[in-house]
């Protein structure tokens, strides 16, 4: 294997340098058309570091969840989930964050680099409220570098292309996954029949 170890070498390899469409791009606010891509986004993904390691959590709503309170400012609610507070654990010890946003039918993605505090401020949460249910927290974003990224990535991949999905029969089950790792105690075919019920229960 030949490893890169240097700054030097990794350069040496990536030739040319980057053309300013590349680095003009980054700005350390929200512009409005900044904004106008994720008031567009249903899906964002949000890294965060603390001691254990890193974590990368998917989150999804309606489009424009992530609200644009002002260009350096974004607020992300936390909204029902399995409880295991990675996110959030790292976010009260470390607050550097990144966001990645997608778009369905898009190639466009865009990203946010910035330090988060955590809201449990009662008049916040209401003011996120879906069917008058509030989320327990908000994520509070200070943007430090935002940016779009160039849409190779999601060309190559087909991402949005009907031909490009994949029959969820012929993956394996939540159900069947967790058996697997449990010797049968947790999961198994009753936990994959009684799911769509309970997510639809406890959406928001």
């Amino acid at each position: 294997m030949h490893e890169i170890t240097t700054l030097e070498a990794l350069e040496a390899l990536y030739q040319p340098v980057p053309v300013a469409a590349s680095t003009v791009k980054v700005t350390d606010h929200i512009t409005p058309h900044y904004a106008a891509l994720i008031q567009a986004s249903p899906f964002v993904a949000l890294a965060t570091v603390g001691p254990e390691g890193l974590d990368c959590s998917p989150r999804g709503d309606l489009p424009g969840f992530v609200r644009v309170t002002d260009p350096r400012t974004l607020m992300l609610p936390d909204r029902r989930g399995n409880n295991r507070t990675d996110s959030l654990r790292n976010i009260v010890r470390d607050p550097r964050v990144a966001l990645l946003f997608l778009i369905p039918g898009s190639g466009t993605t865009f990203r946010v680099n910035g330090r988060a505090v955590l809201s449990a401020d009662p008049t916040l949460l209401d003011s996120f409220a879906v069917d008058g249910k509030p989320p327990r927290t908000v994520t509070v974003v200070t943007v430090e570098e935002a940016y779009f990224q160039c849409a190779r990535a999601i060309v190559r991949s087909g991402l949005w292309k009907v031909e490009s999905q994949v029959d969820p029969k012929a993956l394996p089950t939540a159900g069947a996954m967790l058996a697997a790792v449990t010797a049968g105690e947790v999961g198994g075919e009753t936990y994959d029949q009684t799911w769509p019920e309970r997510a639809a229960k406890t959406l928001w």
